[in-house]
């Protein structure tokens, strides 16, 4: 029996963490994952295993994740251990950049995406409230906002500009829909 890899993208500031911890929180089947980062521990934001550089590349090395990428100048990766249980059946949810969904895809036996959007003016001020960037990094994190998702992947769309509770009842209702 497979499961499935929920592969939460958006733009910078569209509160993908948030919708992760909101879904897992609202569907005990549904299981969260942790991703390990290059990112300073005390960054705020998700929940994460926070290394060096170098650790980061000796664990690439040894194949300790099933996928990897950079983005803004950080390296992310999740464990491989991920993909085992996924293959076992477990339903999981991972915050993943847009650019590593063909390499997902390729992986796992079966992925959705769920592509979160916002307005421009909702996505500035949470870069600007969340206080991690200076202005010229939210102009490129903006910039970036529309970078298209690849063909062919099976994606739901769901807006994250009203409240937190509307937006993860919705996802859920996409993600789990009721079976006639």
């Amino acid at each position: 029996m497979s499961g499935r890899l929920i592969a939460v993208v958006g733009p910078s500031g569209v509160g993908k963490d948030s919708v992760m911890q909101g879904i897992a929180a609202a569907s005990p089947t549904v299981g969260l994952v942790r991703r390990v980062s290059t990112r300073d521990a005390a960054a705020g934001g998700e929940v994460f295993d926070a290394v060096t550089p170098t650790r980061f590349g000796e664990m690439r090395a040894q194949g300790a994740f099933c996928l990897s990428w950079q983005a803004h100048g950080l390296s992310y990766g999740i464990p491989s251990r991920v993909l085992e249980a996924v293959r076992d059946g477990a339903e999981l949810v991972a915050n993943l950049s847009r650019s590593v969904l063909p390499e997902a895809q390729a992986q796992f036996p079966c992925v959705v995406v769920l592509n979160l959007t916002a307005t421009p003016e909702t996505l500035a001020a949470r870069l600007a409230g969340r206080g991690r960037e200076s202005a010229p990094e939210i102009a490129r994190r903006l910039a970036r906002a529309g970078y298209a998702l690849p063909a062919g992947m099976t994606r739901i769309d769901v807006s994250n500009d009203g409240p937190l509770e509307r937006t993860v009842t919705e996802a859920l209702a996409r993600l789990h829909p009721v079976r006639a």
